[in-house]
């Protein structure tokens, strides 16, 4: 039987491939030299205190900005300079910090809109069904993630966690091959954090996706990521499991202040 924290597809050719990444703003190094892979089907953590580069490294990953230096590859393909459409045609989805739902739209209209631009040509798509031939990907999410009661709901209506269960489930209609989740928890009540863990494991098991998340909550990334990797002003100080990061002296001091 597999551990938890096992790391699959460890043989396999990674999905991200990030080579000695920089990103300077005058003197400072906002990322300076940032190495790592992650493997198909694996959860892979990046933390580390303010200001240690993480946002920077993932806009880089999603083409918001341009680094300075190195290689981004996916799936074996360079693709360092290109933008977020371009990445997510390529089978890369995101969540952001702040809520990307459009308020005034059902929960299952948010779902069907993520994921039309995905579906071909403006032509092809005027001659498509009104759901863009999406409902049932859209449905089996909202049941995947337990919001059938809401699904027809307007998003704007909703409480807070409940938008953010649509938000994630919005990262997912594109059928990615990566999930970029920055601070899924961030403003989430305490109660619903275990069951968006659940939800990501799940989704990860039956979809075999692979995700990369930045998230302060440490027993969260604990819990969740099959590896971690622990930024500090821009570099990284360690990789590892999560066993082996609560072990590190190193991150210990300067991060979990343990």
């Amino acid at each position: 039987m597999t551990s938890a924290h096992q790391t699959p597809g460890a043989a396999n050719t990674p999905v991200i491939q990030v080579t000695d990444i920089r990103k300077h703003y005058g003197a400072i190094r906002a990322v300076d030299g940032v190495s790592f892979e992650v493997r198909p089907g694996e959860i892979f953590g990046v933390i580390g205190p303010n200001g240690s580069g993480k946002t920077t490294l993932f806009n880089s990953m999603l083409g918001q900005i341009t680094p300075d230096s190195g290689r981004i590859q996916l799936k074996g393909e360079d693709v360092t300079r290109l933008g977020p459409l371009e990445l997510s045609r390529r089978g890369v989805g995101r969540t952001f910090q702040t809520l990307q739902v459009f308020g005034r739209m059902t929960v299952r209209d948010n779902l069907i809109v993520a994921a039309q631009e995905h579906q071909g040509s403006l032509f092809s798509r005027m001659f498509a069904p009104s759901d863009s031939g999406l409902g049932a990907r859209a449905d089996a999410l909202i049941d995947q993630f337990r919001i059938r009661h809401v699904a027809d709901r307007k998003a704007g209506e909703l409480s807070y966690g409940q938008q953010k269960l649509v938000d994630i489930a919005m990262a997912f209609m594109s059928e990615p091959d990566l999930v970029l989740l920055d601070e899924p928890c961030a403003g989430v009540n305490p109660s619903l954090v275990g069951g968006i863990s659940r939800l990501l494991k799940e989704l990860n098991r039956d979809r075999r996706g692979s995700f990369v998340v930045i998230e302060h909550n440490m027993d969260f990334v604990m819990d969740l990521c099959h590896r971690i990797m622990v930024m500090v002003e821009g570099t990284v100080l360690a990789v590892g499991t999560p066993e082996e990061i609560r072990s590190n002296r190193a991150v210990l001091d300067a991060y979990l202040g343990n």
